[in-house]
């Protein structure tokens, strides 16, 4: 009898053991559903809905089923599911920064997210931005799910860069407790260089061990050289003969526009066989005026907004990339695609360039635009030395910053609040 209960306990141990195993082989296999909270119109042509895009697009190809949560304006991109807030017909922005309206957008687009999640039932809230994470926390309430923050930088530091607000006044002081709380939510937090990491450290009460950085990149399936340019020179009336500098994004003071052509004159004063190429948006009245009283409009070609899709191809057209964003830590996608196509770098000198750029950089001394303009025409005037940076960057791309190489450090971030959610 002994016996017999003994092999029966013993049977009972070797099936559970086999369910626990057939668990375990199930849930390896289970897709992982995320939400992802975007408090942006996306899709609207520009870094932060790249990143976005291509977060998605490198998820999916690893068995991850993602609905995207946005605003009510934003083009909608082929096989990307995404889920919009109700119309508001007189919120028409696209581009980046601020906005007042964001306080009641960030309300609506919670409620949304509740609404997405009751059918959708993901197993992980991975919100954007600071304004993401506080719609997600709000969805985290009712669905209890970790929540995944994905940060560019500070909240309040970009609300200071744009010219939102003065520091010290009232909504400086409301805005920097709100970031504060914010930030105690997530399970995770995300950056895009180590910069941006240690800042937050610095200035944020968070347990480190919450926080991680991991250097962006680029689709070089898409960003490559060789793509035929003529019809677009033709297009855009380029001059013959010039060396093309080109920059690509927002528009803005704090991107380091003003000074870009503010430093034109200074330029053809010494090489005269240049043309800029500007690419992007908004501001272009702003921009093109401040050419013209500078008198150097005949030496600069502004596109306004750009096609994601056709970006490559503008690229193409350079000779070097430039990148003077005054930020010290908040991310610089561009430089990806400007490495992706073989363009020499020409950057502030600032930890977050370097962790991009490395060895291949060429670097100005922080915001001095004597230094940009000293870098620069040594690139105009010695294009053997310009085109080997222009190779090494493409090299480290290559090596290093492919979108698939990038996004694949999110599965392990997924397993990882998931397996301590259970625990």
């Amino acid at each position: 009898m002994a016996n017999l209960a003994n092999n029966k306990n013993l049977r009972a141990e070797q099936a559970a053991t086999r369910a626990a195993s057939a668990d375990e082989t199930n849930n390896a296999d289970k897709k992982i559903k995320v939400l992802m909270i975007a408090p942006t119109p996306f899709f609207a042509d520009r870094g932060c809905h790249v990143k976005i895009l291509e977060e998605v697009r490198a998820l999916s190809r690893r068995n991850i089923d993602v609905k995207v949560v946005t605003y009510h304006i934003g083009r909608d991109i082929e096989g990307v599911d995404i889920q919009r807030i109700v119309n508001i017909p007189w919120y028409k922005k696209l581009e980046a920064g601020p906005s007042i309206h964001k306080y009641y957008l960030d309300l609506l687009l919670a409620f949304k997210a509740i609404k997405v999640a009751a059918k959708f039932k993901p197993d992980i809230i991975h919100a954007h931005l600071h304004e993401g994470v506080f719609a997600g926390k709000i969805v985290q309430f009712f669905i209890r799910k970790p929540l995944i923050a994905d940060y560019q930088g500070s909240m309040v530091g970009e609300m200071l860069d744009h010219g939102f607000m003065k520091r010290n006044s009232f909504p400086f002081r409301f805005n920097s407790w709100l970031e504060r709380t914010i930030n105690k939510w997530p399970q995770k937090i995300i950056f895009s260089s180590s910069g941006a990491k240690e800042f937050f450290l610095a200035n944020f009460n968070v347990n480190p061990e919450k926080v991680v950085s991991f250097v962006e990149g680029t689709n070089t399936d898409e960003f490559h050289p060789g793509y035929d340019t003529s019809q677009l020179r033709k297009k855009l009336g380029m001059p013959g003969g010039k060396k093309i500098v080109i920059y690509l994004g927002v528009l803005t003071k704090y991107q380091g526009v003003d000074i870009l052509i503010d430093s034109i004159n200074d330029v053809k004063r010494k090489f005269n066989d240049v043309h800029f190429l500007i690419v992007g948006f908004p501001n272009l009245e702003y921009y093109t005026e401040m050419a013209q009283k500078l008198r150097v409009s005949d030496w600069v070609t502004f596109t306004g907004r750009v096609n994601h899709g056709d970006v490559p191809k503008y690229l193409n057209l350079g000779d070097i990339g430039v990148s003077l964003k005054l930020s010290k830590t908040e991310a610089n996608g561009k430089l990806f695609g400007y490495m992706a196509v073989g363009l020499p770098c020409l950057v502030f000198d600032t930890k977050t360039n370097k962790e991009i750029l490395g060895d291949t950089g060429i670097y100005a001394e922080y915001n001095s635009k004597k230094s940009f303009v000293e870098k620069l025409i040594f690139l105009l005037e010695n294009e053997k030395t310009a085109k080997e940076y222009g190779k090494m960057a493409r090299l480290r791309v290559l090596e290093k910053y492919t979108w698939d190489n990038t996004f694949s450090n999110f599965i392990d971030i997924y397993k990882d609040v998931l397996q301590k959610s259970k625990s």
